[in-house]
């Protein structure tokens, strides 16, 4: 290990220090969106008193409505709404009038953490951590507040892209590449009253590049990894067409942290939207995503079965798409969409022959409608239905499929200072019948750009057709269920001015699905299992903080961070959840000069864990340090580039993985 290494105390008092710099300035800031509700609150007391027959004073005057359909237009397809998510309610919605935590990264903070590399975005994300099995382009977990990796909803343009072949259903963030991203919409908590199955830990929303005119970039560097971008886009009079890709190779490193020889990367993806207006209220839209991964990768090969330098392969192809209309009135927004995923895998080794050794394919088709009524004033009424058709084969399970149809109802009523939601779900599984799930949130403005935030949610996630019909399937599994609850107080923006949040959370899981031995059992549930099971085992707890904070301390300089302390533990045994940090900080600080040279720098710190159930096998804390540059060279072309892991820090993230030491790359982006 490195001398960087942190320890257990050494981190703690680290990023304290770090932290106390972002800490020390005034509350000032983030009026206009305050003022925003006042103006809708007395629009609403107008319309109440004029109907009641009274004299209504005069409202002050407010902006034209936006039509949700137009908000999602500006959001996922020119990256000027930086304030608006789509996560908390399922519609475009400013982040001020919602309670619950959502975090806002935009294509200019994407542009400034540089490279293909989606993680080290995703760490600039308050109660993320993040598990990988190797080089760039290996498996990829990301964890939120504690939660599994697979309980987090994942949308690539508004899409699903969980793959229904794996065994727990989650989305290999390995296969995203940050090079074709403009915009990662992530709100923490569980939403299963908005977004149904699998929203337990938290939903992210991601935006591929498809931004009016053209770019394009291309990066070299460590490990002979080379990165290539391009996005081109037209906007007219009603309507806007986008098409983006990316592409890497990179001979990568040894996955295995005791081998020798590189597992490389070969990668690339596409993806396109467009957006036309018929009418002046209705619009059609459409968008698709190819991507193709061929990765190295280590296996455990005999006499010994442990992890170790093998010949192996993986070939990852994905699919996603949908294609919709959204009509927009005085009074009414409606959004009706069909779409698509599909996340195929097939795994080769030469030391058995030319077939694969293992083929997966999973497959998920949905058709949906979401809406808002605007009753009076402040007064919405936001609703919809999915119905989700998933499916999956591999090369040792049969064919099984199954389909799950839901819908909720969410009141929402916004009046002066004060924003708050609440709403209901019901959804009905083929398999286990039908499931309620509640939420609610409270936005506050107490002036001067502070705000009280407050949600409620609950999520549930049915097991998964591997859990169900493989050989290890158990056709008697429930589904897992989660409630969820935090409070907050925040100041100003993220990212703008000075802004200061912080949020105490809880999340309480049950029947939680685990795979069980029946290493000499033979009846009951492991009857016909000779190697084991799944079952519904576990429950948990995840509590704890997080802390954000950022300020301008002088022209052009701006400093920020993000801090979480977690305690994720297993109730029965009141030992901590497998690779999870009870500590995790990230500081980043940013300077442009006033003739366009760009300087950054990003520090992240983690703490230890355990990287199996039972506190077995302690992964140590450690300590990456990133600084970035970029040099405008004309108007519209700027050289930039980095050094990652400046401190060459020996670490894993996941044991017997390894991870990358030090590395610089160096590139050129252009935009007109």
């Amino acid at each position: 290990m490195s001398g960087t290494t942190v320890h257990d105390g050494g981190f703690v008092s680290k990023y304290l220090f770090l932290f106390s710099v972002s800490l020390i300035a005034s509350a000032a800031h983030a009026q206009d969106a305050q003022q925003q509700r006042q103006d809708a609150g007395d629009a609403a007391v107008a319309e109440i008193l004029a109907r009641q027959g009274e004299p209504a004073p005069a409202p002050a005057p407010t902006p034209t409505p936006v039509p949700a359909a137009r908000h999602d237009r500006a959001a996922t397809a020119t990256d000027d709404a930086p304030t608006i998510t789509v996560t908390a309610n399922g519609l475009s919605t400013s982040i001020e009038n919602t309670g619950q935590p959502v975090t806002l990264i935009d294509r200019q903070e994407i542009d400034a953490v540089q490279g293909a590399d989606i993680a080290r975005v995703l760490e600039r994300v308050p109660s993320v951590s993040l598990t990988r099995n190797g080089p760039l382009g290996s498996y990829t977990g990301v964890s939120v507040r504690g939660a599994d990796a697979d309980q987090l909803l994942v949308l690539i343009d508004g899409v699903r892209v969980a793959d229904p072949s794996s065994p727990a259903g989650g989305f290999d963030f390995g296969t995203l590449l940050a090079s074709n991203i403009s915009r990662i919409d992530f709100l923490r908590g569980s939403n299963s009253t908005i977004w149904g199955a699998d929203a337990m830990g938290g939903v992210v929303d991601i935006t591929t590049r498809a931004t009016p005119g053209l770019g394009a970039s291309v990066e070299y560097g460590a490990r002979n990894t080379l990165t290539t971008q391009a996005s081109a886009g037209i906007k007219g009079d009603g309507y806007s067409i986008g098409l983006g890709g990316a592409a890497i190779r990179s001979d990568g490193f040894s996955a295995a942290a005791d081998g020798t020889e590189p597992d490389g990367l070969r990668q690339w993806g596409v993806g396109g939207t467009a957006h036309v207006d018929l009418t002046p209220q209705i619009e059609a839209f459409a968008n698709g995503r190819y991507s193709h991964a061929h990765l190295d990768i280590d296996g455990f090969p005999p006499p010994n079965y442990v992890l170790a330098d093998t010949d192996e392969t993986q070939t990852t192809k994905q699919y996603s798409g949908a294609l919709g209309l959204a009509y927009y009135g005085m009074d009414l927004t409606l959004r009706g969409a069909w779409s698509f995923a599909d996340t195929a895998r097939d795994n080769f080794d030469p030391a058995t022959g030319p077939a694969p050794t293992f083929t997966g394919d999973g497959h998920s088709d949905m058709v949906s409608l979401r809406g808002e009524y605007r009753l009076i004033g402040g007064l919405t009424l936001a609703f919809g239905g999915e119905h989700e058709r998933t499916s999956y084969q591999t090369s040792y399970d049969a064919h099984a499929a199954t389909s799950i149809t839901g819908g909720y109802l969410q009141a929402g009523w916004v009046l002066g200072n004060l924003a708050a939601h609440a709403g209901a779900r019901v959804d009905d599984h083929e398999r286990f019948g039908s499931k309620v799930s509640l939420g609610g949130d409270i936005s506050y403005g107490l002036g001067h750009g502070w705000r009280l935030r407050t949600s409620y949610g609950e999520g549930f996630k049915p097991p998964t057709l591997y859990q169900l019909y493989s050989d290890y399937g158990n056709q008697q599994l429930r589904p897992e269920t989660s409630t969820s609850v935090d409070f907050g107080i925040e100041h100003g923006t993220r990212g703008e001015g000075t802004h200061f949040a912080l949020t105490a959370f809880r999340r309480d899981s049950s029947q939680l699905i685990t795979f069980v031995s029946c290493f000499g059992v033979t009846g009951g549930i492991c009857t016909n299992r000779p190697f084991g099971t799944y079952d519904n085992t576990d429950r948990a707890r995840a509590h704890g903080i997080e802390l954000e904070a950022g300020t301008q301390l002088a022209p052009g300089l701006r400093l920020a961070g993000y801090y979480t302390h977690l305690t994720a533990q297993d109730r029965g045994t009141g030992l901590d959840l497998a690779r999870r940090p009870r500590d995790m900080a990230t500081v980043h600080a940013d300077y442009t000069a006033p003739f366009g040279v760009t300087l950054g720098g990003q520090l992240r710190l983690v703490g230890p864990s355990y990287d199996k159930a039972g506190e077995v096998d302690r992964l140590a804390g450690y300590t990456l340090a990133d600084i970035t540059a970029s040099v405008p060279l004309t108007h519209d072309i700027d050289l930039f580039g980095r050094v990652e892991n400046i401190f060459d820090e020996s670490y894993q993230t996941a044991a017997g993985y390894g991870s990358p030491g030090r590395g610089a790359f160096i590139g050129v982006r252009g935009r007109m």
